[in-house]
């Protein structure tokens, strides 16, 4: 994209997961001279229930450029609904006072929707990272194919998610596949030691840990409650491990889970830690000395297996994607993840001295996506790319 002036280059983040996987190209892009930052924060980093998290990311040395509050005080799927109003509202005024020649926005949030579609309307080319992928237990599927269709470039994290990108119409010359732009920390960031990481949080790491996350699957009969407490329960019964609990995100039934989470930390403090946020260097620096992950978070399923920890995976929010054999899926049973874990602890889903492939990619998504930035010739009158088909009757 040439211009005179630096480009002006918006990247929205609504989440610390999606941050923390942003990092390292939101550092490009400020580190760059032809191009502007411009940072949109809203979604659970505004909320105090949710840890502030946007205050980590003014340690980390960025201007907020702006803050869209959008979480309603509610658990429901009519609030996250009316959340999405308020941030097309908000992201409106936001988008129309930074005039960005380009918006960067990651993955499948419902606050990343709202901005997608307010970007649209103003004529403000995406670039849309992580599309092409499959989470069929999640509304975040249909989300994520939307964002797809409202963007005009495109980084996909696999060859086949970038195919599935070209299946959605969109023209293969304007989809690339960059891998996993989470992955970059892996070259990049310096990690804790367990020592660091234990002072860090203030909590002694003595023992082998679990990094638990679990957040509530928003489609299907997967009941957040049921199935956390299932989760509990498989926990007690490798009592031998302590156990690191990240809060849930805000979708609908998160906030159903905390009362749950809390209690079971409060009564075992010296096994259990339940923390908000870690941040991306403790959450990462966590898993790299974790005994293994376990949850539903598509960290587990991406980021993970590049540290060699295996991941036990629950329920249906992440069936689809693409998984390294070190993900071992279970139902949400106290049996099945209990057997899981077992099975992540004896390492039985692989050879001794396997090399676990992560297909994923290898840490050098971002220099990727600048080049896509710069390279950018935006026409708004997008042409339907036409895959070879069949007449379907």
């Amino acid at each position: 994209m040439a211009s005179a002036h630096k480009t002006k280059v918006a990247v929205f983040t609504g989440t610390r997961a999606e941050y923390g996987l942003l990092f390292w190209l939101l550092r490009d892009i400020q580190n760059d001279p032809e191009l502007q930052l411009q940072l949109l924060v809203s979604g659970m980093h505004l909320s105090p229930e949710f840890g502030e998290t946007y205050q980590q990311i003014e340690r980390d040395g960025f201007t907020i450029d702006e803050k869209i509050e959008i979480l309603l005080s509610s658990d429901s799927a009519v609030g996250t609904a009316k959340s999405m109003g308020l941030g097309v509202l908000g992201f409106a005024d936001a988008l129309a006072r930074l005039a960005p020649d380009v918006l960067v926005i990651l993955g499948d949030r419902f606050e990343a929707l709202a901005a997608a579609q307010t970007a649209m309307i103003l004529r403000i080319p995406i670039v849309h990272l992580h599309g092409g992928e499959i989470t069929e237990g999640a509304y975040d599927d249909a989300i994520r194919h939307a964002i797809t269709k409202l963007s005009y470039l495109h980084g996909t994290s696999t060859e086949e998610y970038r195919q599935r990108v070209i299946q959605l119409g969109e023209a293969p010359e304007r989809v690339r596949n960059v891998g996993a732009i989470g992955l970059d920390h892996l070259k990049r960031a310096q990690f804790m030691s367990v020592a660091e990481l234990s002072e860090s949080l203030n909590f002694p790491l003595n023992k082998p840990y679990f990094l638990v996350t679990y957040h509530p699957v928003t489609l299907g009969n997967e009941a957040p409650e049921a199935s956390f407490q299932a989760l509990l329960d498989a926990l007690d019964a490798h009592s031998d491990h302590q156990v690191i609990l990240t809060y849930p995100n805000a979708d609908d039934g998160g906030r159903r889970i905390i009362p749950l989470l809390e209690a079971y930390a409060k009564a075992q403090p010296e096994r259990v830690l339940a923390i908000p946020s870690l941040g991306q260097v403790r959450y990462l620096s966590a898993v790299k000395h974790a005994a293994a992950v376990i949850g539903n978070s598509s960290s587990g399923i991406i980021e993970v297996p590049a540290f060699d920890v295996p991941t036990i995976d629950i329920g249906a929010r992440q069936k689809g994607r693409l998984a390294a054999k070190s993900v071992l899926h279970c139902a949400p049973t106290q049996e099945a993840i209990s057997a899981a874990i077992g099975q992540a602890l004896s390492r039985s889903y692989c050879q001794a001295g396997e090399v676990i492939d992560n297909p994923y990619g290898q840490g050098d998504s971002g220099g990727q996506v600048i080049e896509m930035i710069k390279s950018l010739q935006f026409d708004p009158c997008k042409t339907f790319f036409d895959v070879a088909f069949k007449r379907v009757e």
